[in-house]
């Protein structure tokens, strides 16, 4: 699905990541660590083509990313969910309205897929949130709210970008369990987070791989974990 070869990442003032060979393969569940400043964000970003890659190859469905056009990036999109560190939404839409913007945007609304939104979103516990107003929510409801919008597309891959960072713990556990409900759904998850305790609850529950981020390579994580 997504194939990283050697691929290698600098912004200007030398690599920022370097070496990095990784495949994730159809229902594959990985998680990325490594401490703040380490690269985690970026690698995410060659994985979804939003950065292309300064050296080696990253194909993503069978496509070379350095070599497809915006439109072809833009359909390969359509494939996956990104949940992003930062939850960004538009204060003036419900969070209804927010979540489904991916299918406003690609035109699939219509009477099945209103069905299908109400099912999501009672699916991560928002149901009677669904007319409140972004700045209304809490952290753990935003965190929520941005994988539902994630996976409103029905995507192939799952790349989430520190999802449970400014969450409590009661809600982390919460949100960990619907990234392990979709993978037993099929789908490929990649989680890029440094909270350990995280990654040790969810090896108790799905079979994870573990990478770690060091000195700009990529590594397997050790049994500390």
């Amino acid at each position: 699905m997504i194939e990283l070869k050697e691929a290698a990442y600098g912004y200007g003032g030398g690599p920022l990541l370097s070496d990095m060979t990784l495949r994730l393969a159809p229902g594959s569940f990985h998680f990325l660590t490594g401490p703040s400043g380490a690269g985690k964000t970026t690698f995410l970003k060659l994985c979804y083509a939003d950065l292309r890659a300064t050296g080696g190859s990253v194909t993503i469905f069978g496509q070379e990313s350095a070599e497809m056009s915006r439109d072809e990036i833009a359909r390969t999109r359509q494939r996956m969910g990104v949940v992003h560190q930062d939850c960004e939404f538009l204060d003036h839409l419900s969070l209804k309205e927010n979540i489904a913007l991916p299918l406003t945007v690609t035109g699939r609304g219509g009477q099945a897929q209103e069905a299908n939104l109400s099912d999501l979103m009672g699916w991560v516990g928002l149901s009677a949130r669904a007319g409140a107003l972004p700045p209304e929510l809490s952290g753990g409801e935003r965190q929520r709210a941005a994988l539902a919008r994630a996976v409103i597309t029905d995507p192939d891959v799952i790349l989430a970008d520190e999802p449970t960072g400014n969450i409590d713990w009661e809600m982390s556990l919460r949100l960990l369990q619907l990234l392990v409900e979709l993978n037993r759904m099929g789908k490929t998850v990649l989680v890029a987070t440094h909270d350990l305790a995280l990654i040790r609850a969810a090896k108790a529950q799905v079979s994870a791989r573990v990478l770690r981020i060091a000195g700009g390579r990529l590594q397997l994580a050790g049994a500390e974990l």
